[in-house]
């Protein structure tokens, strides 16, 4: 039931943070061996804990009368390869989506961007909505350490992290320095941090950032 809240609160978090219209987009999270994911096509506005699907590592059901999103095989293939991804977040947030279009990554011109995955967000190969392949190349190219990020080629955003509310904060994190990029190389010809820069703020920001206990 609490994963259930976490992923549910993520979901929340899509269409307030303006990353997804209609009822596209989807969250989930783990915890061993099961998912708690979004029901494919219910509008986030009828989205309750309690309509969330549960899946294990198979993709079959063991919770749940909806069925679950068209991108679960990707979540799945992800928390297969990645032991350390306790949540996934997948967007067509505006601006992050026109760089997947474009098949272009997002250059690291931001510290904020350099605090969060130390690098740029890279742009995976084309892969058909749906396909188990996305978790395929999420897994092979994604940036960063414990957060994730990938553009999906002409489809949108993949994030992933810790657990569900990281990896909606990295969504939010990739749409806005798509934003920023591209107001800066509208206006001029911005100058990208350097790969020990970006790896430099990363592992100060994770090892320093917030409170610690």
């Amino acid at each position: 039931q609490e994963l259930r809240e976490e992923v549910h609160n993520a979901l929340m978090g899509l269409p307030a943070s303006g990353l997804v219209m209609g009822t596209s987009g989807n969250a989930s999270g783990r915890e061993d061996d099961l998912v708690v994911i979004k029901p494919s096509g219910v509008p986030y506005e009828e989205l309750t804990p309690e309509k969330l699907v549960v899946v294990n590592l198979d993709g079959e059901v063991v919770e749940g009368d909806l069925k679950p999103s068209v991108d679960t095989s990707a979540h799945l293939h992800i928390y297969r390869m990645m032991d350390e991804v306790g949540g996934i977040v997948h967007t067509h947030s505006t601006y992050a989506t026109a760089f997947a279009a474009m098949g272009r990554g997002i250059p690291l011109y931001l510290t904020e961007q350099g605090d969060y995955f130390g690098s740029e967000i890279p742009v995976s190969d084309y892969v058909p909505p749906g396909d188990e392949r996305i978790g395929e190349e999420f897994s092979d190219k994604a940036a960063g350490g414990k957060v994730k990020a990938i553009l999906m080629r002409n489809h949108g955003v993949f994030t992933a992290g810790p657990g569900p509310r990281e990896a909606l904060k990295a969504a939010i994190t990739v749409e806005h320095s798509a934003h920023v990029c591209y107001v800066a190389e509208s206006g001029g010809d911005p100058e990208e941090l350097s790969p020990e820069e970006g790896r430099r703020l990363y592992e100060k920001y994770t090892g320093q950032y917030g409170q610690k206990e």
